[in-house]
């Protein structure tokens, strides 16, 4: 089963075990969160929300919060001026732990995966 997900006005398809990174979340690194922006849900009996869809939910724990990697801008002026600019986004990665689709069907990541044993402990 895998789901998209509203997060942070961006729209994210996710499964269980995967780490995706978001914009920057203000919840503490460890701290489970419940997403309840859940706009399709796929699978044998795939729901379409209108434009969410009530009573889903997807729990994901917090992993750590950093800045990506720079990108570099170079902004050119008339006359041959260039001028050379960085910049790095703040983010916020989280492991989708659990996909509850409000009917009674729930898809549970694998205690065994790699990421489950990197992360969850």
């Amino acid at each position: 089963m895998y789901a998209v997900a509203e997060i942070g006005g961006h729209q994210y398809k996710v499964q269980a075990g995967d780490l995706i990174d978001v914009e920057k979340l203000a919840k503490d690194a460890g701290s489970l969160i419940e997403l309840d922006q859940v706009l399709f849900i796929g699978g044998d009996k795939p729901l379409v929300g209108a434009p969410t869809i009530g009573g889903a939910k997807i729990t994901a724990k917090v992993i750590m919060h950093d800045r990506s990697r720079k990108l570099i801008v170079f902004k050119r002026k008339p006359g041959g001026y260039k001028r050379k600019n960085g910049h790095r986004q703040h983010f916020t990665a989280l492991l989708i732990t659990e996909i509850n689709d409000g009917n009674g069907n729930v898809a549970k990541i694998d205690k065994a995966s790699k990421n489950a044993t990197k992360y969850l402990k």
